[in-house]
């Protein structure tokens, strides 16, 4: 009878561990299982949401190509192409994300399902055993009971948190790859810098870097200014004098007009009111991180203010000769400022700056090639931190970038000897490259109607295709001229003809598709500022102050000439209701005829 009264509650606590323990199990299958069946349910009906899958096969998106094949030109059109790609694509890698987090949670459900059903089945067979002796320690089966319990509570945990740990998948944000890929089109910058960015018809109507929004010298305007009267001021719309030095052109946006002076002492960005050519704004550019600490020594014939500055409809940025750059806001402000440090440079930095879907493009060549101190940047324009950048084995060089859309993709173009380069604006990746170039390269390429113009100075005219890919030098020529090649002045093209100045003042058209020459025409008098062209009509600056204005055509004809009482080494900056006009010692601005507004 005493040993009945001992050994039952020993029984008891003998089953108990294995019970409770197979009890949780249990619960531990059904929840993972019914777990699992979710998380397909949803990977099923997020699939049968997405539809497709592939963006490109939206027939909203097919639907806006085929609008733009009928009207290439409408910028409103590729802009509302690209705002929609990139958010197919982003709402496609976010349900990517979600089948790669639904995948991993399925797996993880799974495995516990499995492990719990396994657990189950170990527990059934300990069940089925002989029970105790009669006599076992009661201490042993309560320590097995609560060594049961902790395990499971501890393998329940451990689930919770794998699976808590495997919903914190990817979220879904489009990847820097995909955004590269969007953009290949019109660019490629990050999501926030691409939303920062104007739309490119804004770019259009002003004047925002050297020679246009591409740097072609061409207008989208064809009402400028035909004839005008220094002394009678008949279209003459201001005159105002310059109070800082440089050789960099102006540049437009809206009513403002930008430009950069300053000699070795003081370095500044001037902002003039572009109605009455009033001064807005004067910013100097001091305390730059990373400056040098002596200043440069360069040339009177370049300063430190010879790049021209550009402006993305937000900031204007400015580079001196000393490495120096800074970024303003269209008030004045210091919106940041960095230094790239002494440059190797005879002449000190001449590059002009080139902008491009919010990023800012810097073309800093110096030293020899061999050094391998050349570089090709894409700066965020909001920040100035470097997005990419890309090695050049190039010589100095004082050309400026250019960037233009070919082929449905973007590409910048750097000049410098011995290459001329071509580079996918989105990531920097090198495309073509064509050896070309000698001497000292001034002269900035062109393009114009898929044909790339670059003028080795005093060598030769080359006309390059831009499909190629690698050393294209042998195949992607498609003609090239030793006649009155320009050494200073960039070429222009409205696509038919290319006109090249050269110093002295001989002016040149030859034919776009075969090089053939037109015509010349010899003014006898020093050019250094580039031509532009608006419309049927060519515009010439000489350095003594003689304007002259030519008809773009296959016969050579002067329209107008007249004396402006100045000398002109920067290009002429064009828009809707004028000429600017950068003089040594006034800013000029030239009526449009008939400008609305």
């Amino acid at each position: 009878m005493a040993i009945t009264q001992s050994t039952t509650p020993v029984a008891r606590a003998g089953e108990n561990p294995t019970a409770t323990a197979a009890l949780a199990w249990r619960m531990t299958t059904w929840v993972a299982g019914v777990f699992s069946v979710l998380v397909g349910l949803a990977m099923v009906l997020g699939r049968i949401q997405a539809g497709s899958g592939v963006p490109l096969e939206s027939p909203q998106l097919k639907q806006l190509k085929e609008a733009l094949r009928a009207n290439p030109a409408d910028e409103h059109k590729k802009q509302g192409i690209r705002d929609l790609d990139l958010r197919l694509r982003q709402q496609q890698f976010r349900h990517l994300a979600r089948l790669r987090s639904g995948a991993w949670l399925l797996a993880g459900g799974g495995v516990v399902f499995l492990l719990s059903m396994y657990q189950v089945a170990s527990l059934e067979r300990q069940r089925l055993r002989p029970k105790p002796r009669l006599g076992a320690p009661q201490d042993r089966a309560v320590r097995a009971a609560t060594q049961a319990r902790w395990s499971v509570a501890a393998s329940g945990g451990g689930i919770g948190v794998l699976l808590f740990i495997l919903s914190l998948s990817p979220s879904g944000t489009l990847p820097n790859q995909a955004l590269e890929a969007r953009h290949e089109g019109n660019g490629a910058a990050p999501a926030a810098a691409a939303n920062d960015a104007v739309p490119f018809a804004e770019l259009e109507k002003n004047w925002p870097r050297f020679r246009g929004v591409n740097g072609s010298g061409v207008s989208l305007f064809t009402n400028a200014p035909s004839e005008w009267d220094v002394k009678t001021g008949s279209g003459i719309g201001w005159k105002v004098a310059v109070p800082s030095g440089g050789f960099g052109s102006p540049v437009i946006w809206n009513d403002r007009v930008f430009l950069s002076g300053g000699d070795a002492s003081q370095h500044e960005v001037l902002c003039f009111n572009g109605q009455t050519g009033e001064i807005l704004w004067r910013q100097a550019v001091t305390n730059v991180p990373g400056s040098p600490a002596k200043p440069v020594e360069v040339p009177e014939s370049s300063g430190v203010a010879a790049a021209t500055v550009a402006t993305d409809g937000r900031r204007v940025y400015a580079m001196f000769a000393n490495g120096d750059l800074v970024a303003l806001t269209l008030d004045g402000k210091l919106a940041w400022a960095k230094s790239f440090g002494a440059l190797k440079n005879p002449y000190g930095n001449a590059s002009s700056l080139g902008i491009w879907q919010g990023r800012l493009i810097v073309q800093l060549d110096q030293g020899e090639s061999e050094e391998g101190k050349s570089r090709l940047y894409a700066l965020d324009g909001r920040t100035g931190q470097i997005v990419w950048q890309q090695p050049r084995k190039v010589a100095s060089s004082w050309s400026s970038p250019i960037v233009f859309e070919t082929g449905g993709k973007a590409q910048i173009v750097a000049l410098a000897v011995p290459w001329a380069i071509g580079y996918a604006a989105a990531d920097g990746t090198e495309l073509w490259r064509v050896e070309c170039l000698n001497g000292e390269v001034l002269p900035s390429p062109v393009f114009a109607r898929g044909m790339l113009f670059v003028a080795s100075p005093s060598e030769k005219l080359l006309a390059i295709r831009t499909d190629g890919q690698g050393d294209v030098t042998k195949t992607h020529v498609a003609w090239s001229t030793e006649e009155n090649v320009p050494d200073i002045a960039s070429p222009v093209s409205n696509g038919e003809l290319v006109f090249t100045l050269t110093s002295p003042g001989l002016l040149t058209a030859f034919d776009a598709k075969d090089g053939k020459k037109q015509w010349e025409h010899d003014f006898e008098m020093d050019f250094h500022a580039s031509p532009g062209l608006a419309g049927d009509r060519l515009y010439l600056f000489s350095q003594k102050g003689t304007a002259i204005v030519v008809e773009a055509a296959r016969q050579f004809r002067e329209l107008f000439r007249t004396e402006m009482a100045d000398s002109f080494h920067a290009s002429p900056a064009f828009v809707q209701d004028g000429i600017i006009l950068r003089g040594v010692t006034n800013l000029w601005k030239l009526k449009a005829l008939n400008p609305s507004r």
